[in-house]
């Protein structure tokens, strides 16, 4: 008996055949691997849920729920504690810190947000994100992990609202798809330099943002560059009976083009 496609596979096929309708390209090709790739890594990720459930693996946050689709990107990678491995360092500084104000922009489902409320007892969070839906998903995961009444989530942040930070020992992490340009202006929002600052700076279409932002801040603050890094360790010992491509799917976040952060520690 022949068992009909699944949506997912359905969907995927199609969009193939969509991207493929025409003069053979690089370009086209291209397109078509990312699709399929971003396929075959939620078919990976309903493996990953159903043998090693929805609790983050490893990292920081290992032992979160995580019961919640990803606002964007790899819901795998966040799982498995990988996500953005290059971070884990700082992760752990700003646990230690011991911070009075945690503000997270750009907060998406709330992986940081919940994960550093559960770390971080002490610190007043706040997640803000301009996408509705996603607000409602970092809800959502706040109740899984027990941190609703200590996440103050909200919408968009403008320069105005980082005084908040005047008087307090404070970290913004910052995730806004390039508005960081405009919103990371210290002479516009002068609290920002009472701040320890973690921003993904994204270039893509903005050459030199990174420079340019870091240089903000270089007479207040210690500025570390932090790219992207992989690492195999935290993978369950089951994908080793999985192919190599299979292996690096489950840990890609999906991303399109080079993200680097900066960390930004008051000097």
């Amino acid at each position: 008996m022949t068992h009909p496609p699944k949506t997912l596979t359905q969907s995927a096929t199609e969009g193939v055949l969509r991207l493929m309708d025409g003069p053979p390209s690089p370009e086209r090709l291209n397109a078509a691997l990312r699709l399929l790739s971003k396929w075959r890594a939620q078919v990976l990720e309903g493996a990953l849920v159903k043998r090693s459930g929805e609790v983050v693996l490893a990292g920081p946050f290992k032992g979160m729920r995580y019961p919640v689709r990803s606002a964007e990107g790899s819901r795998s990678s966040r799982l498995l504690g990988a996500y953005e491995a290059g971070l884990t360092p700082v992760i752990s500084a700003i646990v230690a810190g011991r911070y009075d104000l945690i503000l997270n922009v750009g907060s998406a489902e709330g992986y940081y947000a919940v994960g550093l409320a559960l770390k971080c007892p002490q610190a007043r969070v706040l997640a803000h994100d301009t996408d509705m839906r996603a607000q409602v998903l970092c809800r959502a995961l706040a109740a899984a992990n027990g941190v609703e009444a200590r996440l103050e989530i909200g919408g968009e942040v403008g320069h105005a609202d980082f005084a908040i930070c005047t008087g307090r020992k404070s970290v913004i992490l910052c995730d806004i798809e390039g508005a960081e340009d405009a919103l990371l202006d210290p002479v516009m929002a002068p609290s920002l330099l009472g701040a320890d600052i973690l921003v993904e700076v994204h270039e893509g279409g903005n050459a030199g943002l990174a420079d340019r932002i870091a240089g903000r801040f270089s007479a207040t603050h210690k500025v570390t560059r932090i790219g992207r890094q992989f690492s195999s360790d935290s993978l369950p010992d089951w994908a080793e009976g999985l192919s190599d491509i299979d292996r690096f799917l489950l840990l890609w976040e999906w991303r399109a083009a080079a993200t680097p952060w900066l960390w930004m520690e008051r000097a």
